[in-house]
C-alpha cells in the first residue's frame, strides 16, 4: 500500500480538528463581563481544574513530537527498552501525587522557582528560573518544532521552516491569549485525538507486518522476526545501532542495563514529573488536593498504554523495512513513513490530526510554563515588584510569544544533524536534572539543607556532568546522571553540615497526616505498581 497523499476527506478531518482546537481554546479563555484576567486565571487555570482534565492534560504536554516521532525512532533503533521512560513514569507519577503535590500546594506556589525561595533564598530561585528558561527555549520549543516540522516534510512535502512556522501559529492563536486554561481545556481533547488517531496508526502497521492478518498477529511477526527489540534490560554489547555520524555505537550508552531501574533513570524521571514547571504546573491548578491526586493516578494509567502508540510503532518500521532496499536514516523519519506509506486515504488526517495534537499541545504547555517563570520569577522580582495583575499577564504573553521567536529561529540549527532527537533532550537536559532533583528533595525532606548548599549544587552540576560528558564519554548518559547526583548530594550535605548545627529555619515542617492519601488513590497505586511488575518480568 502506498497512498501517498491526502485526499478531501483528510483536509476536512484535519482543517475540523484544528478549527475544534481554536474553537475550545479561545471559548473557555473568553473574558468573562466585568472581571479583568488575573495572574491566578491566566498561569493557573483560576485554581479551577478537576482530576480528570489534569490526568489528561499531563499526557497531552508530555507526549510530544519527541515522543510520536523522537521515541519511535528511539523504538525503530533500540526496541522496547525506550518504553522505560514511560512505564517508570507511571510508578513516579504515584511518588509525586503522594509526596510533593501536597507540599506544593500547601504552599501556594505559582512556579518552581518561587518554592525555592520559600524554602531556601533568592539567589537559588534566581539560577534554577535561569536554567528552565534557557532549556524550555532552546532544548524543548526547539525540538517540538523540529520534530513535528519534520513529519510534515515527509508526510506532505511541507518545507521543514515552513512546518516549524506552521506549528508555531497554531499553537500560538489560542495559548498566548488564554493561558493555562486554554492550554489545559483544549489538552482534553488533544488527548483523544492523540490517543486514538496513535491506536490507530499501531493498529495499521501492524496489519501491515503481517499482511493483513490483524494488530495481534503483527505483534507476534514483530516478536518471531525482531526479538532483539523486545528487551528491556540491554546488555553491553548485545545491541548496535546508528549514532548519527554514519557509524555504530552500542545501544547499551542510552540504556545501560539495570542502571535504568536502579540509577539515573529516577533522577530524570523524578526531577521530569515532580519538579518540571510546565508538568507540575496542572497539579498546582488543581481544585483540591485530592483531585490533583487522582489527576496523577490518571495519567498513570495513560503512562502504561502509551508505548503502544509511540514505541509499537517504531518496531513495525524496523520489521518492515529490515529486508527491503528502504532505509530509514536518521531514525526519527520511521514514523512519518509509517504515516506516508501505510495509512489509507481518508484515515491519514485523523492519524495526522494525532500527531499534530502532541505537537501543539505541549508547545501550548511549554509556553504557558516559560511566561509563567519569566513572569513570576524574573519580571515581578527584577523589573517592576508592584506589577499588577493584568500587567502581570500582558507580560506572560509577550514572553511566551518572544520565546516561540526564538525557538523557531534556532530549531533547524540546534537539532537537523540528529539520528534520535529523543536521545538527545534526555542527554542534554541531564546536564541540569541531577541538580534539580537533589536540590527540591533536600529541600522538601531535609531541614538541615542550607541555602548555600542548594546554590552550590545548582551551579555545579552542569560542570560535573560536563566532565563526565568529555573525559569518562564511555559512562552511559543515564549512569552519568546517578554518579552526578551522588556527588552533589554528598556537596550538599557536606557544605550543610558544616554551616549549620541545626534545622535550618526554612525547612518544611511536615506535619504527621500530610502524606495521608485516599482509597482510591491507594488502589491505583497498587494496581499501577503490579502492571509495571508485571510488564518488566514479560520483557526482562
Amino acid at each position: 500500500m502506498n497512498n501517498t497523499g491526502f485526499s478531501t476527506i483528510d483536509y476536512a478531518v484535519f482543517i475540523s480538528y484544528g478549527l475544534i482546537i481554536v474553537f475550545i481554546g479561545l471559548w473557555v479563555s473568553r473574558k468573562k463581563k466585568g472581571k479583568e484576567k488575573t495572574a491566578q486565571d491566566y498561569f493557573l487555570a483560576s485554581k479551577a481544574l478537576p482530576w480528570w482534565a489534569i490526568g489528561a492534560s499531563l499526557i497531552a504536554a508530555n507526549i510530544s513530537a519527541e515522543q510520536m516521532i523522537g521515541m519511535s525512532g528511539s523504538g525503530f533503533a533500540i526496541g522496547l527498552g525506550i518504553a522505560t521512560y514511560e512505564w517508570m513514569a507511571a510508578i513516579t507519577l504515584i511518588l509525586v501525587g503522594k509526596f510533593f503535590l501536597p507540599i506544593f500546594l500547601k504552599k501556594k506556589i505559582y512556579t518552581m522557582p518561587q518554592f525555592l525561595e520559600l524554602r531556601y533564598d533568592g539567589r537559588v530561585r534566581t539560577a534554577m528560573a535561569t536554567f528552565w528558561l534557557i532549556v524550555y527555549v532552546f532544548v524543548n520549543l526547539t525540538s517540538v518544532l523540529y520534530l513535528g516540522a519534520l513529519a510534515l516534510k515527509t508526510i506532505m512535502g511541507i518545507p521543514l521552516m515552513y512546518g516549524i512556522i506552521g506549528l508555531a501559529l497554531f499553537a500560538a492563536i489560542y495559548s498566548i491569549y488564554g493561558g493555562l486554561t486554554a492550554v489545559v481545556w483544549t489538552d482534553v481533547v488533544q488527548v483523544i485525538f492523540l490517543i486514538g488517531g496513535g491506536l490507530l496508526t499501531t493498529y495499521l502497521a501492524l496489519d501491515a507486518v503481517s499482511d493483513g492478518q490483524g494488530a495481534i498477529a503483527g505483534f507476534e511477526h514483530l516478536l518471531k522476526y525482531a526479538p532483539e527489540k523486545f528487551d528491556m534490560i540491554l546488555e553491553e554489547g548485545s545491541l548496535l545501532i546508528p549514532d548519527g555520524k554514519g557509524g555504530l555505537k552500542d545501544a547499551y550508552m542510552d540504556l545501560p542495563g539495570l542502571g535504568v531501574l536502579v540509577g539515573g533513570m529516577w533522577i530524570a524521571n523524578i526531577s521530569y514529573w515532580g519538579f518540571n514547571q510546565y508538568i507540575i504546573q496542572r497539579g498546582l491548578a488543581a481544585k483540591s488536593i485530592r483531585e490533583a491526586q487522582s489527576g496523577m493516578i490518571f495519567a498513570g494509567f495513560l503512562k502504561i498504554l502509551i508505548p503502544l502508540v509511540v514505541v509499537i510503532p517504531g518496531i513495525a518500521a524496523f520489521v518492515l523495512t529490515k529486508n527491503s532496499s528502504i532505509i530509514l536514516e536518521p531514525s526519527d523519519k520511521a514514523y512519518p513513513w509509517l504515516l506516508h506509506e501505510f495509512i489509507p486515504v481518508g484515515l491519514k488526517g485523523l492519524a495526522f490530526a494525532a500527531l499534530a495534537a502532541a505537537v501543539v499541545s505541549s508547545l501550548a504547555s511549554m509556553l504557558n510554563s516559560t511566561a509563567t517563570i519569566f513572569t513570576m520569577d524574573i519580571f515581578k522580582r527584577f523589573i517592576n515588584k508592584n506589577v499588577s495583575e493584568t500587567k502581570m499577564v500582558t507580560v506572560g504573553r509577550l514572553t511566551s510569544l518572544t520565546a516561540l521567536i526564538i525557538a523557531v529561529l534556532t530549531a533547524k540549527p540546534l537539532l537537523g544533524n540528529l539520528d534520535q532527537a529523543f536521545q538527545y533532550i534526555q542527554e542534554f537536559t541531564g546536564f541540569v536534572t541531577p541538580g534539580v532533583c537533589i536540590i527540591f528533595c533536600f529541600g522538601l525532606f531535609w531541614k538541615r539543607a542550607t541555602a548555600n548548599a542548594a546554590l552550590w549544587i545548582a551551579i555545579l552540576t552542569i560542570p560535573l556532568s560536563a566532565v563526565f560528558y568529555f573525559f569518562a564519554p564511555e559512562v552511559p548518559f543515564i549512569d552519568r546522571m546517578g554518579y552526578v547526583a551522588l556527588i552533589l548530594a554528598g556537596i550538599g550535605i557536606l557544605i550543610s553540615l558544616i554551616e549549620s548545627k541545626t534545622d535550618d529555619p526554612k525547612g518544611i515542617e511536615l506535619y504527621k497526616g500530610i502524606f495521608h492519601t485516599g482509597t482510591a488513590f491507594n488502589v491505583g497505586a497498587i494496581i499501577l505498581c503490579a502492571m509495571v511488575a508485571v510488564l518488566y518480568i514479560i520483557y526482562w
